[in-house]
């Protein structure tokens, strides 16, 4: 099957979609690749990969600040400011559970300050080839994050590379220690722990612009994949997007289709039919 017509065997609700099999680099399906658009929250594998690399005191404590606060969303965080969390964990937070203010702290502490920070994210978009990829912060929540499905898989490609980034973003859930308690923490990809599911890599993302997104690398039937996903309109359409790649991969079985909902009409609505029924029957 060629790509173009894969592209359209699987239904996709991601507006942007690519499918590389590992090791080989093969294209198994695709739509719009080349698009760049907002990718949210995936830019945190960017940010740990620039941390790890500059080789930062992994048990260093950092004091959450107020600076790491959210001002742009407003998005919420159960991390609160004045915590001192070992750097390993604020990592942690940041790739499973996709904490903004524990991005934020990352560049704020890293080497050099933010300035330091850009300067490295830079370096490492051109190390890799990401030749159609800005990233301006840390955490994603910037619109001005942008990159392409295809620079994306080269993204992941490199994290999966780095151990620590792979154990974290597969992590279902895990108990991080905040202010003297142990606190529970659970993975965005609710596909990470689920039955039948072999994920080596994940991230998920989230803005208004950018909608939701996925990055994922899979093993299924045998075959090791890449899987990037942009700008699903829900979290179940997301969803839905990686399991028809998954049956598409195991021998091209049929795609899952949405259900139609289930929902009973409202009364204004079952009132309102029953009025134009009876408008018939005069």
């Amino acid at each position: 099957m060629s790509v173009s017509a894969a592209a359209f065997a699987v239904p996709f609700g991601s507006q942007s979609v690519l499918v590389i099999e590992d090791g080989t680099g093969k294209v198994l399906l695709e739509k719009n690749a080349d698009r760049v658009v907002s990718i949210a929250s995936l830019t945190k594998l960017m940010t740990a990969m620039v941390v790890l690399d500059a080789n930062q005191n992994m048990d260093e404590m950092i004091a959450i600040h107020q600076r790491d606060v959210d001002t742009l969303k407003h998005s919420t965080s159960r991390v609160p400011v004045g915590a001192k969390i070992s750097r390993r964990d604020v990592l942690h937070l940041a790739l499973m559970s996709s904490d903004n203010r524990a991005a934020a702290s990352l560049a704020r502490t890293f080497e050099g300050g933010t300035v330091g920070f850009k300067a490295a994210v830079r370096a490492k978009i051109r190390a890799l080839g990401m030749t159609h990829t800005v990233i301006e912060e840390p955490t994603g929540l910037s619109p001005a994050n942008k990159s392409t499905a295809g620079d994306l898989v080269k993204m992941a490609a490199a994290a999966a590379t780095y151990p620590t980034i792979v154990e974290m973003t597969t992590d279902a859930k895990d108990m991080i220690r905040i202010n003297g308690r142990r606190v529970e923490y659970r993975n965005t990809n609710r596909l990470v722990g689920a039955k039948g599911w072999d994920i080596g890599l994940s991230k998920t993302g989230y803005t208004e612009e950018a909608g939701r997104c996925l990055i994922m690398r899979i093993t299924t039937a045998g075959k090791n994949a890449t899987l990037v996903m942009l700008n699903a309109k829900s979290s179940s359409s997301r969803v839905l997007d990686a399991l028809n790649i998954r049956r598409f991969i195991n021998n091209g079985e049929s795609p899952v289709m949405a259900k139609a909902s289930t929902r009973k009409p409202t009364l204004r609505k079952r009132a309102k039919v029953a009025s134009k029924q009876k408008r018939r029957r005069r």
